[in-house]
């Protein structure tokens, strides 16, 4: 399935395939994807185990590098970027949020959600940072470290970290995995809110059809490949699409 090309795309990739290993042990992670993000879309990216959500988050942010195909960010493409260029970009076009929280534990809340924009040589607007902490409701702890905030805490201190500096994208991988329900919902909130205020683009991958009905539209992948595109979908909505698309790619999927 190809998406239709939007006006102000800050993402797109085009036949995207990842692979691994060759001949009969190869492996098709992504399976010839293309897709356009636009500004302030809010896109949840779905899919059973294996189905290669994740592979593709990395490949649309350039964490990894795709077998085939092309992708871009801010209209820039990623391909023959050195690591210099592709740092470059990244640092000023993309934030990144991981279930994991990658906070450094010797240094507070605010030194951690500032940290790269200081690595960058670039100043603090402490407007905003006034303003995203109290979205998030974390204002009052900036002064704790890691450890002692709890893990809702902790997570949104990574989404700070992430919107600070107003990305054109923001990718966020599983990110409300590890938080109860409500703690989950209100990052969701945060991000939707970014999205819709700032005109970020935020692509989340997750596995809870809960979380995606927050996102402006949902991508079904199953075998690697899109099999279904949502636009403000219930969560039944959601459980049926994915079903429906693990069920077809089983019993359609071809191997090479």
């Amino acid at each position: 399935m190809t998406m239709q090309t939007k006006s102000a795309d800050v993402v797109a990739c085009r036949q995207a395939r990842k692979t691994y290993g060759s001949g009969e042990a190869t492996v098709v992670a992504v399976d010839r994807v293309s897709a356009d993000f636009a500004a302030g879309e809010f896109t949840a990216v779905m899919g059973p185990s294996g189905s290669g959500k994740t592979t593709l988050l990395h490949l649309l942010a350039g964490l990894d590098t795709p077998t085939e195909g092309s992708v871009s960010i801010a209209g820039i493409p990623l391909a023959g970027l050195d690591d210099r260029a592709l740092t470059d970009l990244r640092r000023d076009h993309v934030g990144f949020i991981f279930q994991a929280f990658n906070l450094l534990p010797t240094l507070t809340a605010e030194q951690n959600i500032v940290l790269p924009l200081r690595l960058a040589g670039r100043r603090v607007d402490t407007a905003r940072l006034r303003a995203v902490t109290e979205q998030l409701r974390i204002a009052d702890r900036l002064r704790h470290r890691p450890a002692q905030l709890s893990g809702g805490q902790q997570q949104r201190v990574a989404v700070a970290r992430a919107l600070l500096a107003r990305p054109s994208v923001v990718f966020a991988d599983e990110p409300t995995g590890a938080l109860d329900i409500a703690t989950g919902r209100g990052l969701l909130a945060g991000l939707r809110d970014a999205a819709r205020r700032d005109g970020q683009t935020i692509i989340m991958v997750t596995h809870d059809p809960g979380a995606a009905t927050y996102a402006d539209r949902v991508l079904v992948l199953a075998d690697g490949a899109i099999r279904d595109e949502l636009h403000a979908p219930s969560r039944e909505a959601i459980l049926a699409a994915t079903a429906t698309a693990t069920a077809t790619a089983t019993a359609t999927a071809v191997r090479p």
